[in-house]
């Protein structure tokens, strides 16, 4: 099953790159770039796995994808309130908050790029990612995770980032809908191959 699902998303990024006229081929890597808060989180209540991560589980079990989660400590233990003042005022001061680790992106050719929606937009620490790497000339596909926020502001934030990169097939999903959500991420997925 797992072949299967992943040969039809092979052949979803391969039409997609057709039409948008770079290449992708067999030996294209893909990539689930993603941050994901645990703990205090609006709508599910305190939980021990980020609505964005389970998000990401799927996308890389369906597609054979590597992962690379933006992690940090800052945000460990916060109250729901407090983590709201926190990205906002993070946002208002245009912050790039540190995270650990890091990943060459060079490799990739499509990357996804998940995160919840903090303020409109995905969390500051993710724009600290955007800033460390260029991913002009791929295909990047962004995911949100939210409560209403929808994508927010995040495929224009995106397009900011990399003005030379094929942002497209972007997905969101409300974050106490991931739980019983594969089949949404499976038929998204899917659909990038119209």
């Amino acid at each position: 099953m797992k072949k299967l699902l992943f040969s039809i998303f092979s052949m979803a990024m391969a039409m997609l790159t057709l039409a948008t006229a770079q290449t992708v081929n067999s030996s294209s890597k893909t990539l689930v770039v993603y941050f994901s808060h645990a703990g205090d989180n609006y709508a599910v209540g305190n939980i021990d796995e980020g609505n964005t991560k389970i998000v990401a589980d799927y996308i890389c079990e369906i597609t054979g994808a590597e992962r690379f989660e933006i992690s940090t400590d800052k945000y460990d233990g916060m109250a729901y309130k407090p983590l709201c003042d926190l990205a906002r005022q993070e946002k208002v001061n245009d912050e790039h908050p540190e995270y650990v680790g890091d990943i060459d992106t060079a490799p990739y050719d499509v990357i996804f790029i998940g995160g919840p929606v903090w303020w409109g937009t995905y969390p500051r620490i993710m724009f600290t990612f955007f800033a460390r790497h260029n991913l002009n000339g791929k295909i990047l596909i962004p995911f949100t995770t939210h409560e209403g926020s929808g994508l927010g502001s995040c495929v224009t934030d995106l397009k900011k980032a990399y003005p030379n990169a094929n942002v497209t097939g972007e997905f969101e999903i409300y974050g106490h809908q991931v739980r019983q959500g594969r089949q949404q991420v499976e038929t998204w997925l899917a659909s990038l191959m119209k």
